[in-house]
């Protein structure tokens, strides 16, 4: 009589095959999520320069009129002591500054490059609305 203890060598390769499909079907969702919530956060970050620049407008009459303006580096947004936008958020991958165009004292452009094609509404960095291929941008309101 045979004892077998311990498990086949073929049972051993099914396991750990199975175990390596699994741990790549994860990490695909998991960058999948990791880019989706980063343009998430694009977005959010543009929409609150956006409201931002639209408050400095109607306090002042004029939107920041220089492109530094809009970079990380750049300070506090205020008018008349009143402070408008602390901070200039960067694009989450990299701290970078977002891209901008046409900026000038009646109007600006931003947009920031998108990692999800779905989740873009312009065509390029210059506010081209037609297609939606790797940007999303704002710009001025009024």
């Amino acid at each position: 009589m045979i004892n077998k203890k311990g498990f086949s060598l073929v049972e051993l390769l099914i396991v750990v095959s199975i175990i390596g499909i699994i741990s790549v079907v994860a990490a695909v969702g998991f960058s999948k999520a990791q880019k989706d919530g980063r343009d998430r956060r694009r977005i959010d970050d543009l929409k609150s320069i956006q409201n931002a620049a639209e408050q400095m407008a109607m306090l002042s009459g004029t939107y920041p009129t220089t492109a530094a303006s809009y970079l990380i580096t750049s300070p506090a947004w205020t008018v008349r002591g009143q402070t408008v936008l602390e901070k200039i958020p960067g694009d989450p991958k990299g701290n970078t500054s977002y891209l901008t165009s046409g900026i000038s004292a009646s109007g600006y452009c931003i947009c920031a490059n998108i990692e999800n094609v779905k989740n873009s509404n312009a065509e390029n960095s210059n506010c081209s609305f037609i297609n939606s291929t790797n940007y999303y941008c704002v710009k001025n309101q009024q």
